[in-house]
């Protein structure tokens, strides 16, 4: 498939007028397809022709890292640990990388060890709206979700930041879903979570005004030292909105004092008052 959709901005972050055309390329070491494919060091994911995702075996360090970033595999039996280990491959993508587009079936479910993933949804005028972010020791329930139910990817996926990441055969989760009592925990732990948060998205859009959106944002993003690193178009993707609206509004939390504003930085001032507005 090919995407020729434009908007206000490109894909992914890729600009506009180079949205990139989605081929099947054979990626050493890809756990894509079945173990017998495995075996023969030949798997098959879609990825952009600009980009490549590196696919490895998973060696014995790489385990030890992922039962600390993923809770549920220090509970999980030896039977459980070994299937796991043995059709699991290690995954590194660079930043801007997709993982899925709308329209795809998902061959894999990526969990993510380091680094960081946003998910989220284009509008026809090319507008955009993150739905949520995946970040280390978690994964994308809206892919499992998929794999389980048959159905093509609904959003975009890509990395936000060069991430490592586990993949899962997706011939293997309705196998393991009824075998496993931990991954069934891990799916619905996960989806709990991140169902309430696309639950308070739906309610933030539906009922909240854009400029308590935008204050709240900014509260919550802020680190330890009031530093929002995030450009005014980073910040509309968040919140389903245009990059000008944001900038207008930051212009006025600006003069009100409530931030102050550089290059590619938002620097909140007055966090009190941006909670009490949000």
């Amino acid at each position: 498939m090919s995407l020729d959709r434009k908007g206000e901005r490109g894909v992914g972050g890729f600009a506009e007028e180079t949205v990139p055309k989605l081929i099947v390329l054979p990626i050493k070491g890809s756990l894509a397809q079945t173990p017998e494919e495995r075996k023969e060091g030949i798997g098959y994911l879609g990825f952009p022709t600009t980009h490549q995702a590196a696919f490895a075996m998973i060696d014995p360090s790489m385990r030890d890292q992922a039962r600390a970033v993923f809770p549920f595999l220090q509970g999980a039996n030896v039977a459980f640990l070994k299937d796991f280990f043995d059709h699991a491959s290690h995954v590194t993508l660079p930043a801007g990388q997709f993982i899925c587009m709308e329209g795809n079936s998902c061959a894999v479910l990526p969990l993510a060890l380091t680094g960081q993933a946003r998910v989220y949804k284009i509008a026809a005028s090319g507008r955009e709206i993150t739905l949520y972010r995946i970040p280390s020791g978690e994964s994308c329930i809206l892919t499992a979700s998929c794999i389980m139910s048959q159905r093509i990817f609904p959003a975009f996926a890509v990395a936000e930041t060069d991430m490592e990441a586990l993949a899962v055969p997706a011939h293997l989760l309705p196998v393991w879903f009824d075998q496993h009592a931990v991954w069934r925990t891990y799916a619905f732990d996960l989806l709990s979570r991140r169902l309430s948060s696309v639950i308070e998205l739906v309610e933030e859009v539906a009922f909240h005004h854009m400029d308590a959106r935008l204050a709240a944002y900014l509260a919550d993003a802020a680190s330890a030292d009031g530093r929002v690193e995030r450009t005014h178009e980073v910040v509309a993707a968040d919140l389903g909105t245009s990059r000008e609206v944001v900038s207008r509004l930051l212009k006025d939390f600006e003069q009100d004092h409530l931030v102050a504003l550089s290059r590619g930085v938002i620097e909140v001032r007055d966090r009190a008052r941006l909670e009490k507005k949000g």
